[in-house]
């Protein structure tokens, strides 16, 4: 399934991973509301389609996968088709079964940085450019920024970006635990799609399972967590025992 052009968010999906890319390059693929409205259609869709997708990555089109909030359209006055919206929309994406691997180049400014971080893995350009600019413009974090950015950078370093608004590359992205890996610019295509791969080669059953405990997890003490797998697992895939064959004639 692809979408054409005229869509604010283009979506493709090959050998079960599915690409939603945003697609406003020349407005560095702003965050309107009407964007988000799209990009939540697909992603309900693909949470549905768990036995067809195995691995999600989202980007964007252009010369930056996205320079934040559009913030033409909040001078408009354009509101979301709902309150927290936007919010609700990343809390969903860390739920929803398949793995989200965000690929970045260019941009990746304030709400763009919110929604990167919601995804469950990362990937950059080496000259990427991740900022978080609500100091700026006297906004407030509302996604979830102020939750997931010390989550994945430590609370130090999330300080840092958002006290300061400076903008991090992306082979510091890496060093600070922000993206799990940085490539040439030219080469981050190419990664992204042959590190999907790897990933929906395996099991998606244990993907998603995998996800699902480590984010069950975090409402729980260690003790209880460790119980918690041991008890609740919902046993191996059915295609275990031909994948261990299959691995013994390698």
């Amino acid at each position: 399934m692809s979408s054409s052009d005229n869509h604010l968010v283009l979506r493709n999906d090959h050998d079960g991973i599915s690409t939603l890319a945003f697609n406003r390059p020349d407005a560095l693929n702003a965050l309107s509301p009407s964007l988000f409205a799209e990009l939540e259609a697909h992603l309900d869709d693909l949470a549905k389609s768990q036995e067809e997708i195995g691995v999600i990555v989202l980007t964007g089109r252009g010369r930056s996968f996205s320079a934040g909030n559009d913030l033409k359209a909040i001078e408009r006055g354009e509101r979301a088709t709902r309150a927290h919206q936007q919010a609700e929309l990343l809390d969903f994406i860390e739920t929803m079964p398949q793995p989200v691997i965000a690929s970045v180049r260019g941009h990746c400014y304030t709400g763009a940085l919110e929604l990167a971080i919601a995804c469950d893995l990362l990937i950059c350009a080496d000259d990427a450019k991740f900022c978080d600019t609500h100091g700026k413009w006297g906004m407030v974090p509302t996604w979830g920024m102020t939750n997931r950015l010390p989550e994945r950078v430590g609370p130090v370093a999330a300080r840092d970006m958002m006290f300061s608004g400076r903008m991090v590359t992306g082979v510091e992205a890496v060093q600070m635990g922000l993206a799990n890996r940085s490539v040439p610019s030219d080469e981050l295509e190419t990664a992204t799609a042959e590190w999907a791969a790897t990933i929906a080669a395996n099991s998606w059953h244990t993907l998603r399972e995998e996800k699902r405990q480590m984010r069950q997890l975090l409402s729980l003490d260690r003790d209880e967590g460790l119980k918690w797998a041991r008890e609740h697992g919902p046993g191996p895939a059915s295609d275990m025992i031909e994948r261990i064959q299959e691995g013994f004639k390698r």
